[in-house]
């Protein structure tokens, strides 16, 4: 037994001195660019770059739960983009559509330029009603492939490195997820009972944890006894659709727990989260309390908690469905019997003011909406007249 031992523990230091050496012989990565970013609800992530020759600053959401990337389709109309038909699909949880493509197109981010890029185009109107920004594309697999990212949301900054040997930071946890395009990971989480499951890692996502209501009925994983789950709106590639939101009791990302998550339970009706393989997606309102380092060249995502680490989950309900609309924030939907119903809010209001906030910002105004768990003053516009309604907002950890 002894003899053929030790032929296997040659064989394993040897392969461990080669490994060893080809690290060495490695270049080391390097700083690129240092790209400033705007943190929208959420924990969205708002990049500002240049597309080609054209002077105009354009916004561009980065999502890790993009396999490609993208441009808005009347960003490419107003700019005369040229396109070229093709037969490829995507699909989100309102629906698949055919696209057409910008191909070998150049994005420049803060003095840094990716060539090469093939943009597919989408209608993202819907994404730019829900922030109150234009939202002019999407950047996915295609770019962050290429470069090695840390995502500082502390200082509202993305570090640019190439590829090569990159020093993570000390402490933190490092995952190795499966990769086709979008990073998937085992997620651990107990509610009725523990549940290990595969999730997408999703950047784009601006809420904690989503689920797949099949993955939710055929597990039995969600409590009995806690409070009914909420019918809330939400908007995703495809159009708005209701979901239930409700709360997982604890979350486990590597070595960090997180009670009471908010969470998100759909219809999966266009197969988006390709139930059973994986169960749900990992959102960027629990994704942001990490200093995150994704290295997909390496196929390892780096998580260093940060000063977001411990901030206060959302739990407040109002059935509001707010929106930015030629230059005014205006409610387009109210859940029947939901908070903002029974306070007389009417489809078509006109969002003036909430308490003392007067500022016209959609990010604000959902900002109150969602972490006050007091009665609030909104000052409505109907009609052309000023109307002064009182909402207090459910809180969905008690029903």
């Amino acid at each position: 037994m002894r003899n053929k031992v030790l032929p296997f523990l040659t064989v394993l230091i040897l392969l461990c001195l080669q490994t060893a050496a080809q690290r060495q012989k490695e270049p080391n990565a390097k700083l690129l660019a240092v790209v400033p970013f705007q943190q929208l609800n959420g924990g969205v992530i708002v990049l500002k770059g240049k597309l080609d020759e054209h002077p105009d600053s354009l916004n561009f959401i980065l999502d890790t739960g993009s396999g490609g990337i993208s441009l808005d389709s009347t960003t490419v109309s107003r700019m005369n983009i040229p396109l070229e038909a093709s037969d490829k699909t995507i699909r989100g949880i309102g629906g698949i559509k055919t696209v057409k493509f910008h191909n070998n197109g150049v994005l420049k981010l803060h003095g840094l330029i990716t060539d090469s890029l093939n943009f597919h185009v989408n209608d993202y109107d819907l994404l730019t009603s829900v922030y109150g920004i234009k939202i002019d594309g999407i950047i996915g697999f295609s770019f962050i492939r290429k470069y090695i990212l840390k995502l500082d949301y502390d200082s509202s900054r993305m570090y640019v490195y190439s590829h090569g040997r990159y020093r993570y930071p000390s402490g933190g946890y490092m995952m190795h997820p499966q990769f086709g395009s979008i990073p998937i990971q085992n997620i651990t989480f107990k509610d009725n009972q523990k549940s290990t499951h595969r999730f997408y890692f999703d950047t784009g996502a601006g809420l904690c944890l989503l689920l797949s209501e099949n993955y939710v009925n055929d597990s039995s994983i969600m409590r009995s006894d806690k409070p009914i789950p909420v019918v809330t709106q939400a908007e995703g590639l495809g159009g708005k659709m209701l979901m239930k939101l409700t709360t997982v009791k604890e979350v486990n990302i590597g070595p960090y727990k997180f009670r009471d998550v908010p969470t998100y339970v759909f219809e999966d009706r266009y197969n988006v989260i390709s139930y059973p393989q994986l169960g749900g997606l990992l959102g960027n309102d629990l994704l942001r309390r990490f200093t995150v380092v994704l290295n997909y060249e390496k196929r390892e995502i780096h998580l260093t908690p940060n000063g977001y680490f411990r901030a206060e989950f959302d739990y407040s309900y109002t059935g509001l469905g707010v929106y930015y609309v030629d230059g005014r924030v205006v409610v387009e939907d109210v859940i029947a019997n939901s908070p903002g119903d029974k306070a007389g809010v009417l489809p078509g209001d006109i969002i003036i003011g909430i308490q003392n906030n007067y500022s016209n910002s959609i990010q604000a105004y959902k900002e109150l909406l969602q972490k006050s768990r007091e009665r609030l003053r909104m000052l409505l516009l109907r009609g052309g007249e000023p109307l002064e309604v009182y909402i207090k907002p459910l809180n969905i950890l008690k029903g």
